[in-house]
């Protein structure tokens, strides 16, 4: 197909908005009359069969805009996302039947995953199509996305979504004022920012005139957020409005126009809105500005009244008014401003209509103050907490949404807390993006393949994730050399058919430490290596060979086969040089922390035409901040909490046309404290708990009829904690915490808190009968394949019977510390369950029994003294060092049909119980019942150990919370669920 003619046809494709007669499209553009000359569908079908990434990128957006229309005229009553549409497009274009099959299997229907939603049902829907399809901006922001290149798919998605969050917000318009909280989840680095702009944009043309975005803890992200939302959103028009000093002071100001080379980027109506039948947005904070204290120009909050008499929130006054947006920093000065602002204009807010947009709402919003600290009934709150509270008490009509990827702090909040942001109108959980490169990309969550059978086709892990082990220089070398090869691998994509502005930024994040002061010194190691590489030289072009072709040509080959990749290394090499180039002008490395906010004018990516850079950085670039062009991650800081280890993985994201180059660099034996921590499974695991989080939540969101079935409140989400170290959240935000479920497999977990009084002693004993009569009367030894031995009493019990006995047993904190064992335990039994049933082994000090004691009518027991038997539990270990490996040993390495005694079995479905006749002094005749050989049972306790099976929850360990006071116990089962 010649040039003349493929720019036809992506004009005829562009200029379709429905579906029509390709041919006849194609020839209007090249004005040929007669019908069938310069058009040859053959010619299409090749490249599409050829994988044509130009072509199909131009049909992905026309088909999926056309499958996910609703209720188009032209569709003859075809539903949105099915074949039937599909074949409505295919019958109005005109096209035959081989290339509707290639398309077919080039751009598949899109499946449109409307995300979860859980929210009450007592609401009255007001927001009707003729709200969310005219007004003013949002209809421009979602063309804005369009021109921007945004997938027609993501839109859809994107559409969806902001109306799901506005309908469930009450109608500005209505006489009698209602608050709602909400929360909506999305993922790391996912896009919240274009869903909450949507949001706004929806609620300011429903009627909404004050927009409070609370945008994180930093300068660098709320500039961030300023700054997007003037683009995108506010545009030209409003931010170069004519103002009135008297009124606006210096809070308005026009930034960007002289130092902002993307300022002609900026949305554009044509003229002020207010000229255009619509409403102007007057900006209270700007780029550089936080809120500033009006004083004098408090008018700024005024809103004049089309209708004197009647209230704001009438249609006649609402949508004659002018919108306010304010975009500021959780901070108390900043906020305490606002507040004093607001209380001098107290007459106007009953009846205003506010949104309050709290970006990272897991971060300083949630009360962190401790409940047992609290005088009486006094509530002491944190003070970011305390102003939103504040700002709600005096905004009767205010809508809080909060956004976060890691929302396990939002969800512990007391919901009975009514001034607190519990979401107890609704949870929004968005679905996965399409484009997007999260835990599912880099991390082979349910992938139980050996590694050495994974293949780069296969496994995202082998794919993506580099090991540093050792020697860490050797692999910070690695890291560089691999940033400089996939920048020349962007300049040669450039050069070969995509657009260069998709690679306007390149970057490395290099994430070490915590502590300031680190992050100049290694920035200067990182500088002095990049310069001592010498890649250029001979010997530096070799190393980046042997990096190139047992890495990136390999991947890339499996994982980016449609896109330009060079046959040989020596087609890199002029890009290799162009790329060194760049990112060494004006120093190849920069420091982002905390220490300057003046480092971030290094690393502008709005200001900047080009930031091909080395990013040191620590808590600045940890939560919220976009890296832009981030390809090469080098990541060794540890963290106790699982939700700032998320939020640290700047990675997550969009990566257009570089996915395959992307690669993590992660510490696999990183100190922490006196440990050493895998950095890599701990964000497997995190991630396989949000995964988790997700799918309870999804099975509380379905709808019957349209309508949610269950309330925030009453939905008990299990947040999981699969590694001991690793909690959900920081340990203030999980003061409404409750720990519901523990499990161990492969590992002994031990019971302490034994009763103090001799009734409870002796009735547990009676308890222990069933289990006492099926022990063995004859010790057996036990021999372990690591060559461990020991004498036992054994015999095998069922599962219930254990499950039974420890409901059963009286405990001194009255079975808390059981508790989520209990559960757990419960959850895994049964008889399709991973546990069966379990070998019992009572450990005898002596090979004889001489000296052993009678425990009832069930034979000779060895005693074991432990100190500590009263009301704080047993001082020390349940289990002998030796007899807790034993067990966990036979569990690790359990076969069907192995016999490790000569006579009992282990198998893969059988745990292993320790269990200890326990007496608080050396054994002796005061120990027994006066006139027998039998112990006194008030003075004696069964202590015990257990070690689940392996197979339970595939071999992970797992800690659950939910929330102490949650208002419900809704037990719901989804409909297809088992």
């Amino acid at each position: 197909m010649n040039d003349e003619l493929d720019k036809a046809y992506a004009t005829a494709l562009q200029d379709m908005s429905t579906p029509r007669s390709l041919r006849h499209m194609v020839q209007a553009v090249l004005e040929v009359d007669e019908l069938g000359q310069g058009f040859d569908e053959r010619a299409i079908l090749s490249r599409v069969q050829a994988g044509d990434s130009a072509l199909l990128d131009r049909w992905a957006r026309k088909l999926a805009a056309w499958d996910i229309e609703e209720s188009p005229e032209w569709a003859d009553g075809t539903a949105k996302c099915t074949s039937g549409r599909r074949e409505a497009v295919y019958a109005r274009l005109k096209i035959g039947e081989d290339l509707r099959s290639a398309l077919d299997a080039a751009v598949p229907l899109y499946a449109q995953d409307d995300g979860t939603l859980i929210a009450v049902t007592d609401f009255t829907p007001w927001y009707t199509d003729d709200h969310a399809n005219g007004r003013f901006y949002w209809p421009r922001y979602k063309q804005y996305l369009d021109d921007k290149g945004f997938d027609e798919r993501a839109i859809a998605d994107l559409n969806n979504s902001t109306r799901m969050v506005v309908e469930r917000l009450a109608d500005p318009e209505q006489a009698e004022p209602r608050q709602t909280k909400g929360l909506v989840v999305g993922h790391v680095q996912s896009g919240k920012t274009a869903n909450f702009t949507g949001v706004i944009a929806r609620g300011i043309d429903a009627g909404y005139r004050l927009v409070i975005v609370l945008s994180g803890t930093l300068n660098l992200l709320r500039g961030q957020t300023q700054r997007r939302l003037d683009k995108e959103l506010i545009g030209q028009e409003n931010i170069l409005l004519d103002r009135d000093p008297e009124i606006f002071e210096d809070c308005i100001g026009v930034d960007y126009v002289l130092d902002d080379h993307e300022w002609r980027r900026f949305i554009k109506f044509g003229d002020r809105p207010e000229r255009l039948g619509a409403f102007n947005i007057a900006r209270l904070t700007t780029r550089e500005k936080d809120y500033q204290s009006l004083q004098g120009g408090i008018q700024a909050l005024q809103y004049d009244k089309r209708e004197k008499r009647a209230p704001l929130y009438e249609p006649v006054n609402l949508h004659s008014s002018a919108a306010r947006i304010a975009i500021v920093k959780k901070n108390s000065t900043v906020l305490k401003r606002l507040v004093t602002d607001l209380k001098q204009v107290k007459s106007l807010l009953a009846d205003l209509p506010v949104l309050i947009i709290d970006d990272e709402s897991d971060q300083a919003s949630v009360n962190t103050s401790n409940p047992k600290k609290w005088k009486e009934d006094q509530k002491d709150r944190t003070a970011i907490n305390g102003h939103i509270a504040q700002l709600l008490r005096m905004m009767p009509r205010a809508q809080y949404i909060g956004y976060t990827a890691t929302p396990f702090a939002n969800v512990f909040i007391d919901p009975e807390d009514s001034e607190d942001v519990f979401p107890g109108d609704y949870v929004l959980s968005l679905p996965t993006p399409s484009g997007y490169m999260g835990a599912a990309q880099f991390y082979d969550l349910h992938d139980s393949a050996v590694d050495n059978e994974r293949t780069y086709a296969d496994s995202n892990e082998k794919a993506y994730i580099r090991d540093i082990w050792g020697d860490h220089d050797d692999r910070l070398q690695e890291a560089i050399d691999a940033f400089l090869i996939t920048g020349a691998l962007k300049l040669y994509r450039a050069r070969h058919g995509f657009p260069e502005d998709r690679f306007r930024h390149h970057t490395m994040l290099v994430h070490d430490s915590v502590r300031v002061v680190e992050h100049e010194a290694l920035a200067r190691r990182i500088e002095a290596m990049w310069h001592e590489s010498a890649p250029l030289t001979r010997q530096g072009m070799a190393r980046l060979e042997d990096l190139y072709l047992r890495d990136f040509a390999e991947v890339s080959a499996v994982r980016a086969a449609e896109l330009p990749l060079p046959s040989d290394f020596a087609d890199l090499r002029e890009c290799i040089g162009e790329a060194r180039r760049r990112i060494t002008e004006d120093r190849p490395v920069r420091v982002v922390n905390g220490s300057k906010d003046k480092d971030y004018e290094d690393v502008d990516f709005d200001r900047s035409e080009h930031v091909w850079k080395i990013i040191v950085g620590g808590t600045k670039l940890s939560r919220g901040f976009t890296v832009e062009g981030l390809t090469i991650s080098y990541y060794r800081r540890t963290t106790s909490q699982a939700d700032t280890l998320m939020q640290m993985g700047r990675w997550f994201g969009y990566r257009p046309g570089y996915a395959d180059l992307v690669r993590l660099y992660i510490g696999r034996d990183e100190v922490r404290g006196r440990d050493s921590v895998d950095l890599h499974e701990a964000f497997k695991a995190a991630c396989l708990d949000e995964e988790d989080f997700r799918e309870q939540l999804r099975r509380f969101g379905y709808l019957i009829d349209g309508r949610p079935q269950v309330t925030p409140a009453e939905v008990p989400p299990l947040v999981r904690q699969q590694l001991p170290w690793l909690k959900p959240t920081a340990s203030n935000k999980m003061y409404n915490a409750e720990l519901v479920s523990m499990s161990a497999p492969g590992k002994a977990v031990e019971f302490k808190m034994y009763p103090t009084d001799s009734a409870s002693r002796a009735a547990n004993i009676e308890l222990w009968a069933p289990v006492l009569e099926l022990i063995g009367a004859e010790p057996v030894e036990i021999k372990t394949p690591s060559g461990r031995t020991a004498t036992m009493k054994t015999g095998v019990i069922e599962h219930r019977m254990l499950t039974d006995l420890l409901e059963r047993l009286a405990w001194e904190d009255g079975g808390k510390q059981v508790a989520p064992h209990l559960r757990d335990l419960k959850e895994h039994g049964g008889p399709d369950g991973p546990i069966q049933d379990w070998m019992v082994l009572f450990p005898q000090l002596n090979r004889s029994v001489s000296g052993g004691f009678e425990i009832g009518s069930y034979g000779l027991f060895s005693l074991s003294v432990r100190s500590g038997l009263g009301k704080l539990g047993v001082r020390g270990s349940v289990a002998t060092q030796n007899d807790r490996v034993i067990a966990e040993d036979l569990v690790r390495n359990a076969r069907d049909g192995v016999n490790f005694d000569g006579s009992l079995k282990i198998g893969p479905r059988r745990g292993v119980m320790i269990a200890y006749p326990m007496v608080a002094e050396k054994p002796s005749e005061r120990l027994l019942l006066s006139g027998t050989g039998a112990v006194d049972p008030a003075k004696l306790v069964i202590g015990l150990a257990v070690v689940p099976p392996i197979g339970v929850n595939s071999g992970r360990p797992e800690v659950r919370f939910r929330t102490r006071h949650a208002g419900g116990s809704a037990i719901v089962d989804a409909p297809g669920d088992d």
